[in-house]
């Protein structure tokens, strides 16, 4: 397997260090994987304490080796994200200094062939984050009728194709179901037209991303999510997303926009009382990793970061 590298990692501990300097401090990673920002967050913070969940339990199972050198000062949960509220209630806890996000497919489950994430391998069409439980890719493509996937692929991989492909994908399943990637990828690069292919990256890109987030629920669990991580920030606590792709990416901007604006009517000359902003938005829109990060960590090339830090109360 390849060394995991955290994405944007300096840039993480600067945008968490002014709510979690020199007292005792909670933070939530809401999706260790590896561990790798979270292993960087203790070792910055030594009265820090953090819970780790993440919806995959071979991730939690490699997290549990690397942060075991910080003993009981981290808690591990295995739960998809949105489930943040009922973790924080097991362990008595209200509200917390720090929430984290790194979204999408992690490298560890994109290096094992066995799951399906990658497109440039063969391998058994199942895509679930968490493997225990749950449809696969292959249940997706062998089972939705037609205008659901081509819904899908529209919706949640911004495919133009997408009625060449589902037209393509419809007849090849009557002959027989889908089983493996390769036989997909196939597949997809007859139905992509040659233009397209010259210039819109790898042809099987956009459907892969699609069916992931259909396997995972992915948009439907951040929708719930963010407003669930945002309520659960103290006074001067801040939360950092890291999104891959523009659908979570705008999922996050709309949470932290709402919570970011005065709720004072306009024309009013003061604010009122308890309508201010919520949140201080601590990021100028999306940030981007530099070239130089980018040339030693491919995956951070299409990374967008949001921070933000609650400045008052929720109503």
């Amino acid at each position: 397997m390849a060394e995991h590298v955290p994405v944007l990692l300096e840039r993480v501990l600067d945008l968490f260090a002014p709510a979690l300097a020199d007292r005792p401090a909670v933070v939530v990673d809401a999706t260790v994987g590896l561990g790798g920002h979270a292993d960087a967050l203790l070792s910055a913070h030594p009265r820090l304490r953090l819970i780790a969940l993440d919806r995959d339990p071979n991730a939690l199972e490699r997290s549990r080796e690397r942060l075991a050198r910080h003993g009981e000062r981290v808690e591990f949960a295995h739960a998809v994200y949105d489930r943040l509220p009922e973790v924080l209630a097991e362990r008595g806890l209200s509200h917390v200094d720090g929430v984290l996000f790194d979204l999408g497919v992690s490298s560890m489950q994109l290096d094992r062939a066995e799951r399906g994430f990658a497109y440039a391998r063969d391998a058994p069409l199942d895509m679930r984050m968490d493997p225990t439980t749950g449809p696969t890719a292959a249940d997706v493509l062998n089972t939705y009728p037609p205008g659901e996937l081509v819904r899908i692929l529209r919706d949640y991989g911004e495919e133009r194709f997408a009625q060449r492909i589902v037209k393509a994908v419809v007849a090849e399943r009557e002959r027989e179901p889908f089983t493996r990637s390769e036989r997909l990828v196939k597949l997809l690069y007859d139905a992509v037209p040659a233009a397209s292919r010259r210039t819109g990256g790898h042809p099987a890109k956009r459907t892969f991303q699609a069916l992931r987030i259909e396997v995972n629920g992915e948009l439907e669990v951040l929708r719930r999510a963010v407003p669930a991580a945002l309520k659960a920030l103290s006074v001067g606590g801040r939360i950092v997303v890291e999104s891959y792709q523009s659908l979570e990416d705008r999922i996050v901007k709309q949470a932290f926009a709402e919570l970011a604006r005065s709720r004072t009517p306009p024309g009013l000359p003061v604010e009122l009382p308890g309508h201010g902003p919520e949140l201080k938005l601590l990021t100028r829109g999306a940030e981007k990793a530099d070239e130089t990060e980018t040339e030693h960590n491919p995956r951070a090339a299409s990374v967008r970061l949001r921070a933000a830090e609650r400045i008052r109360e929720g109503t």
